[in-house]
């Protein structure tokens, strides 16, 4: 083994390939009959499966998902919760923000909302793309402290650059009528340009109640639904049903 080498590729922070370097050095016998450029090869592919882990769990930290390490795999298809596999493993492949489509989830406390939009946004930022995790009172807050900074247009701008956005706890309560235009500005940026995962206790009749029941709640409603999966979630509550 090159001692000098190795001490290069650290010194260059290029870690992960003097370590490929070092494995095939341990292995002779694997990597001795092989060509220059197949040994090369084998280092680099190591060194790209790093970086690529490395983006994804940047991807999934900067999210602000309330979970992490989760998949498809576990997801439970009981037949009380009248969850489609076929839809949610079409869903897993992102297919539906290459479209700029939304999805919808609904139930109540404990159903799995979440849990199931938590699994697409990571499915998502596996295959390369941005993800901001969010509740719906956090949306108002940071709209607000932007707002205050007359800084409320590049906030909306921000998020639209964002390929999916998933809004959690989505209309829990009645919203005022600046509320009802903030959420209306959201779907207006977003619609059409990017996607959209709701989670809510409500259905979506009870959205358009919290939403004033007018024009507002028409127009915000025409928006989120022309181009969304709707996943209604039956059953009793996953939460209590992990602990038995």
């Amino acid at each position: 083994m090159k001692t000098e080498t190795i001490r290069k590729l650290q010194e260059m922070k290029l870690g992960v390939m003097a370590d490929a370097y070092m494995k095939q050095a341990e292995h002779p016998d694997i990597y001795a009959p092989m060509g220059f450029d197949d040994r090369l090869a084998v280092i680099v592919d190591y060194a790209h499966d790093a970086w690529e882990n490395s983006n994804i769990a940047g991807r999934i930290r900067r999210a602000k998902f309330p979970e992490s390490g989760i998949s498809f795999s576990d997801i439970r298809f009981l037949p009380d919760r009248h969850l489609d596999a076929e839809l949610m493993r079409s869903l897993c492949t992102n297919a539906y923000i290459r479209k700029n489509w939304n999805v919808i989830f609904l139930g109540a406390t404990g159903t799995g909302k979440s849990f199931l939009a938590t699994v697409l946004g990571i499915e998502a930022c596996k295959d390369g793309v941005r993800v901001r995790y969010l509740r719906l009172p956090e949306f108002f807050s940071e709209y607000a402290a932007a707002e205050a900074a007359h800084k409320e247009i590049a906030y909306l701008k921000f998020l639209l650059k964002v390929p999916l956005l998933i809004v959690d706890d989505f209309l829990l309560f009645p919203a005022n009528e600046e509320q009802q235009r903030v959420i209306l500005e959201l779907a207006e940026s977003r619609n059409g340009r990017a996607s959209t995962i709701f989670c809510s206790q409500f259905d979506i009749e009870g959205w358009h109640a919290n939403l004033g029941g007018g024009v507002v709640a028409d127009s915000v409603l025409d928006r989120i639904k022309a181009k969304a999966y709707v996943i209604e979630l039956k059953g009793d509550s996953m939460r209590s049903r992990l602990k038995d």
